[in-house]
């Protein structure tokens, strides 16, 4: 009976539409029906004992344990997580028959910070600017109001009193959410450029880094709510698109507050067991969160080819875009005799549809990302970029020059399908890794002509053993000549060394693989020497990167600088 997380949930949540704390615990099915009637009742006496009877209980069940969140005003988040701590070591006390801290002095201990934290003008300042449809944020040291070059900013310390601020010079600019298992990246960096083709300041934030304009910000995992507040608060900005993790979503709640469009990608298995999501059905609920940060008058935005979605989305009772490659002809007619927007391709040709019009944008050749056709899921999240574009207001005209001009370089999309020339031989980099994007993936590798391919597999420790063997078995379907399994020390993630690869090569072993067509490696650099020896001019090394992917680039930039030759000694 352990806490595995307890955190503040700085906005719209999975379970509230108010801000507050959550934590999730550990807890055998057999004790979880006491032990969380208990929890909820040990939480709503420590709220009552504080004066906070107004404040909400949720609580949500799943296969081997609980959460449980309450609400709490923003000033005093901190507590709240505090005070769910405690209220479930009463219960394990409860439960396992243990001595109980004292809860009269822990109850006074969370008065007297509550009391410390109270910030009557910065719940004035929120509430004033929720009145006023302008977007706060705040929580983590900063607060803002409005957005881009319509917000302002201030330490928390440093926040001018309630009537000291000018509210008509703050306003927010046009937002858009990208959320889904696959593709996030790449969509919004594709919806960036359509809206910088526009002549619009652009900021957007994603997994490599934030970026404003052609200017990097910082680099890191930025596809969480410290990355879209960064975007959104540069005074530059005219138009957002943020990366939506289901990480971020979990951990803070929604990263702004509102949105004019929203887009989810796909639903499919990835992360299953992190913050009680244990089924692909709750999964694809977690991310259609994002429908409830939507404005009046904004629109979600939703891909036809996902069952999980095609399902959820007659519940949004606004407006609808689909997007597919694989729309019903009949379905999608009716679709748009309604005047309903839609994005597809037809003969080759990428269209948007909307208010009875049908409107080409641009040929498939012309899209480099799509390799001439053979990247389906690039031709998705295209369809998804001209979607969210059209409802942010960019043109057509500069929607398919910004995909004309979209390259799959490691500048513009690193690590996203980069498709290089190495000594004769060609190296594709990308990040896939889970099953569905690795099976997407193979697909698009089948359709390269190319002398030998090599497949480059490794796999996160946090993933079920079901998930690695998937794993396996889509790199299989691009019957590669050669798979290298790497080992990924710093992602074990609970995993002993050496157990995911051996469980990719029991699994090659059982599909037939022959061991002269494997080769392991004890990292990601090693296993990149070891394709990169094993190449000859006109293979294809499909390269999974996932730890080292600036040292691997590192790696080939000197190889090419070198004029190294495939089937040649490496030089370094």
């Amino acid at each position: 009976m352990d806490l595995t997380d307890v955190r503040r949930l700085t906005g719209v949540n999975f379970l509230h539409d108010r801000c507050g704390a959550i934590a999730e615990a550990v807890v055998e099915d057999d004790r979880k029906g006491v032990a969380v009637c208990l929890w909820r009742e040990r939480m709503r006496s420590l709220l009552d004992a504080v004066g906070w009877n107004d404040e909400e209980i949720v609580v949500r069940c799943y296969p081997g344990g609980a959460s449980l969140m309450t609400t709490a005003p923003i000033d005093g988040l901190f507590v709240a997580a505090d005070m769910i701590e405690f209220a479930w070591s009463q219960v394990v006390s409860d439960i396992e028959g243990l001595p109980h801290t004292d809860p009269a002095s822990e109850i006074e201990g969370f008065r007297q910070e509550i009391a410390e934290t109270r910030n009557p003008n910065l719940i004035l300042i929120a509430e004033e600017a929720e009145e006023r449809g302008v977007s706060y944020l705040g929580g983590d040291g900063t607060v803002s109001l409005g957005l881009g070059k319509n917000a302002k900013v201030w330490p928390e310390e440093e926040l001018p009193t309630h009537d000291a601020i000018d509210w008509d010079e703050i306003g927010d600019i046009p937002v858009a959410m990208v959320t889904g298992t696959n593709g996030k990246s790449t969509t919004v960096r594709i919806t960036a450029a359509l809206c910088s083709a526009a002549g619009h300041v652009t900021s957007l934030s994603s997994s490599d880094w934030v970026r404003v304009g052609d200017e990097i910000l910082d680099e890191g995992d930025y596809s969480g709510p410290a990355g879209a507040r960064l975007a959104v608060r540069d005074p530059r900005v005219e138009m957002a698109v943020i990366e939506t993790a289901r990480g971020g979503l979990m951990r803070r709640g929604l990263p702004v507050p509102r949105a004019d469009a929203c887009l989810i990608t796909n639903i499919a298995a990835d992360h299953l067991g992190s913050y009680g999501i244990t089924d692909v059905p709750t999964l694809a609920d977690a991310k259609f969160l994002l429908s409830r940060a939507i404005k009046p008058g904004g629109r979600l935005i939703l891909n036809a080819d996902d069952p999980f979605l095609v399902d959820r989305g007659p519940r949004f009772g606004g407006a609808l875009t689909w997007y597919g490659l694989s729309f019903n002809d009949r379905v999608l007619s009716a679709w748009l005799r309604d005047g309903q927007h839609a994005a597809f391709m037809r003969d080759e040709m990428l269209f948007y549809a909307c208010d009875g019009k049908e409107h080409e944008i641009l040929p498939v050749v012309d899209f480099e990302p799509a390799m001439r056709g053979a990247a389906r899921y690039n031709i998705s999240n295209a369809l998804g970029a001209i979607s969210l574009a059209v409802a942010l207001g960019i043109p057509f005209d500069a929607i398919s020059k910004g995909l004309t001009s979209f390259k799959t370089t490691p500048e513009e999309n690193p690590g996203r399908g980069n498709l290089l020339e190495v000594g004769g031989a060609t190296v594709l980099i990308d990040f896939a890794h889970n099953p569905a994007g690795v099976l997407a993936l193979a697909e698009a590798v089948k359709s390269i002509p190319t002398k030998r391919r090599l497949f480059l597999l490794g796999h996160a420790g946090d993933r079920s053993d079901d998930d690695i063997r998937d794993t396996v078995r889509a790199v299989c379907s691009s019957e590669p000549d050669m798979t290298i399994v790497k080992e990924l020390p710093k992602h074990l993630r609970g995993r002993n060394a050496g157990e995911v690869t051996a469980l990719c090569l029991e699994e090659l072993k059982r599909l037939n693989v022959p061991d002269t067509s494997v080769m392991t490696a004890e990292d990601e650099i090693q296993s990149v020497h070891k394709a990169l020896e094993w190449a000859n001019p006109g293979d294809l090394l499909v390269l999974l990167l996932h730890e080292d992917r600036k040292e691997a680039m590192a790696l080939l930039d000197i190889l090419r600088t070198s004029k190294w030759q495939a089937g040649d000694p490496l030089p370094v």
